[in-house]
């Protein structure tokens, strides 16, 4: 099975974040891993339709060398944001009605985070969290 690094970029631009996905890019490819862009912020975490061929091509981009080339020459960021925030979802999209909403919000020690619960196994993510390019670099390392 193949290693997968994903990529999603949220709360607003700033400037060198086209640089981040680039520089992780380049360097998840060249340790052997598949990186996925996933599009549109939470939006495209949380609205993905895995089923549906049009829902995969608007929230998730296979990343390449080849596609993210000259994404440092712009500003903003080349996978776009949303302000969609898992944690304050009141709905869950149309393809999900009917389902058990998927994330469960904890606080522990002051720090918020989310768990995807119908994930297999479950996804827990920090929203207010920053990964430094060391941790990403340790990460790749690790395999």
């Amino acid at each position: 099975m193949a290693k997968r690094i994903g990529i999603l970029t949220g709360g607003g631009d700033v400037p060198g974040l086209n640089s981040v996905i680039k520089g992780v890019t380049y360097r998840a490819t060249e340790a052997g891993f598949e990186v996925t862009g996933i599009r549109r912020g939470w939006e495209g975490l949380t609205h993905v339709n895995l089923a549906d061929p049009g829902s995969r091509n608007r929230y998730v981009l296979g990343l390449t060398r080849e596609n993210t080339r000259t994404i440092d020459r712009t500003g903003g960021t080349f996978l776009h944001s949303s302000r969609t925030n898992p944690v304050k979802m009141k709905s869950l999209p149309p393809f999900l009605q009917g389902q058990q909403f998927p994330w469960k919000e904890t606080e522990k020690d002051g720090k918020k985070t989310a768990t995807l619960v119908s994930a297999k196994p479950p996804i827990t993510v920090a929203p207010e969290k920053t990964v430094k390019t060391e941790e990403v670099e340790k990460l790749v390392a690790l395999g």
